[in-house]
This record gives structure tokens, sequence and C-alpha cells, in this order.
């Protein structure tokens, strides 16, 4: 009696490659070349600098609305019973910050895809 036979192996590809560019730089950045080195370091800079200025700004709002309610006449304004810094200082500091998380998430992924874009390039 014979042995049964094996089914033949076959490669399954998801995609198809387009082009030795894109597999050369995919290995130029895993392997730490120094174009692969430049490529990470500028998303690194494209990501710190997006930190820095959300974090920036949410401190000036974050510090500009105790100084404001502390210094004009709405500190001493009453919505529903309810003195309106509290109000403020309870409601709508949250939505800011929620904005401000979105915005960042947004502005990163555009900083990734951007960095994909000029890998795969």
């Amino acid at each position: 009696m014979t042995a049964p036979q094996r089914p033949v192996r076959r490669r399954v590809v998801l995609s198809e490659r387009r082009g030795a560019r894109r597999v050369r730089t995919r290995v130029e950045v895993a392997e730490q070349t120094e174009f692969g080195e430049a490529l990470i370091g500028g998303l690194i800079r494209a990501q710190l600098g997006l930190a820095l200025r959300v974090g920036l700004v949410s401190i000036a709002l974050l510090c500009a609305l105790p100084v404001l309610l502390r210094t004009g006449s709405i500190g001493s304004m009453t919505v529903l019973g309810i003195r309106l810094p509290w109000l403020l200082l309870g409601g709508a500091v949250y939505p800011l910050l929620f904005l401000l998380g979105r915005t960042y998430v947004h502005l990163a992924e555009r900083n990734e895809q951007d960095f994909l874009e000029l890998a795969e390039d």
C-alpha cells in the first residue's frame, strides 16, 4: 500500500508587494540604519512637539479659568441657585479636557500616518 500523499504547501499572501523600496525602508527602520534612525527621530520629535503644545494649551486654559473667575464679575453670578464658578469648574472642565484629548489623538494618528507614508515612499 502506498502512503497517503501530503497536500502541497502553498504560501498565502494577504497583499501584493508593490516594490522593493517599501520593503527596504521597513528593513532600514527595523535594523535602525542611519536613514531609519532619521525617520524614527522625526516621528519622535513630531509626537513630542504635539504633546508639548497640547499640554501647554491645556495648562493655559485650566490656569486661566480660576484667574478669570477671581477677577471678573463672573465669580459672583449664580445659575439655578449654584454659583457659576462651581458649575464651570465642575462641569465645563471635563468636556474641555475630552476635546483636548480627542484632538491630541487625532493629530498623533495623523503624525503616524505621515510617517508611514514617508516610509513607504
